[in-house]
């Protein structure tokens, strides 16, 4: 909450254009909370894997949790700017719809086939751990399976 100058800019200007309907602090401590919850790289591959079964924990014949569009459009989010200015270079170099935090940790999902996290702080210039994508760039050159 110390550094959220920058967060709290774009919040005001997204709910100056309407994209925003509640109060400002209330979106920015609901943000700022979900940036702090601390999990496990296995939670953390767990949590994702409702994006690679298309709103599903698992391929079982269970209800979707979330709309199979939904979980779509999610991936296709993650894929064009799940790694800020970098997200172009991470679909490039990995090929998979992924996140990073500012903790170090990155998660991306193969649609259908697994999900994955790394974590390996420090964060390059760009605001991602580089280990970590350098990680996941391997495991996609190796087996030769990405989205593309």
């Amino acid at each position: 909450m110390e550094h959220k100058f920058r967060n709290a800019a774009l919040t005001h200007l997204m709910k100056d254009f309407g994209n925003i309907n509640h109060d400002v602090d209330t979106v920015l401590d609901f943000y700022f909370h979900q940036c702090s919850i601390a999990m496990s790289c296995k939670q953390l591959a767990k949590a994702f894997t409702i994006f690679l079964n298309y709103g599903k924990y698992d391929l079982s014949k269970e209800a979707a949790i979330l709309n199979p569009m939904l979980a779509k459009r999610i991936n296709a989010l993650m894929i064009s700017c799940g790694f800020y200015d970098e997200s172009g270079e991470f679909a490039f170099s990995i090929g998979l719809p992924g996140k990073s935090g500012v903790g170090g940790g990155i998660v991306a999902v193969h649609p259908r086939h697994y999900s994955v996290a790394v974590w390996s702080p420090p964060l390059n210039s760009k605001g991602n751990s580089e280990r970590g994508m350098k990680a996941l760039e391997l495991l996609t050159t190796k087996t030769e399976q990405s989205v593309f």
